[in-house]
């Protein structure tokens, strides 16, 4: 189990560090910053690259995905405590890091620092309701894809890619909206150090990607069986 721990803190933590530091040091710089596009991909890479790298845990790196897998019977439910707290652990410890890179620059700014956030902090000024669906949503389909190809049926070793494609394009859909956080953890370690709004905030970020990946274990563990071909 500690070896475990130490592959969702690292995970994590790359996460954040690739995904959130793409996002706050990557776009300013003229012709050179890498967009929304740049960020989606960013965030799908690194689930990509610690998905074989530190796979011993199961690769979750992700609160939302630790509770989705246990409600789909993957994983023992004991475990789920532990799990959320070591990913809290390295998004926070990513946070940190990134935060002191980021004021080595002279004119630094802390703007949103890639905190998530509706209403008028979200990037395209979308609603509370917007917000909550859209993250809902988001995290059902991110769990569903993440079962589904990591089943046994499905070739081993292809996973990854399909969940680091997905992730992709959850960012590059929701990005407008709040951010995409999809990941507590990820949302908790920037909204530290931002504060103020983004911590009001940040229950959300908890609420909804939990309540999105519960629905997509239950949904799974009630009909997904059905959704690959028998052998």
């Amino acid at each position: 189990m500690f070896k475990k721990l130490c592959a969702e803190f690292l995970g994590t933590c790359w996460l954040v560090l690739g995904g959130c530091g793409s996002a706050v040091l990557a776009p300013p710089i003229p012709q050179v910053g890498i967009g929304l596009l740049g960020v989606s991909f960013a965030f799908g890479l690194t689930v990509l690259t610690m998905a074989y790298t530190v796979g011993i845990s199961g690769g979750h790196f992700n609160p939302a995905v630790s509770l989705g897998l246990a409600v789909a019977g993957r994983v023992p439910a004991a475990s789920l405590v532990s799990y959320v707290i070591a990913q809290v652990a390295g998004a926070i410890i990513a946070a940190a890091v990134l935060y002191v890179i980021a004021t080595g620059k002279a004119d630094f700014q802390l703007g949103s620092f890639a905190a998530n956030g509706y209403g008028e902090h979200s990037p395209g000024g979308y609603s509370l309701t917007a917000a909550l669906v859209t993250e809902v949503v988001m995290t059902f389909f991110f769990l569903i894809i993440i079962i589904g190809s990591t089943h046994r049926r499905v070739p081993a070793g292809f996973a990854p890619i399909a969940i680091g494609l997905a992730l992709t394009l959850i960012h590059l859909v929701s990005i407008p909206v709040t951010n995409t956080s999809v990941n507590p953890a990820r949302s908790t370690g920037q909204a530290l150090f931002v504060g103020g709004w983004a911590l009001s905030q940040l229950w959300l970020f908890w609420i909804t990607p939990l309540f999105g990946a519960a629905i997509a274990g239950i949904v799974w563990k009630s009909v997904g069986e059905e959704f690959r071909p028998v052998d």
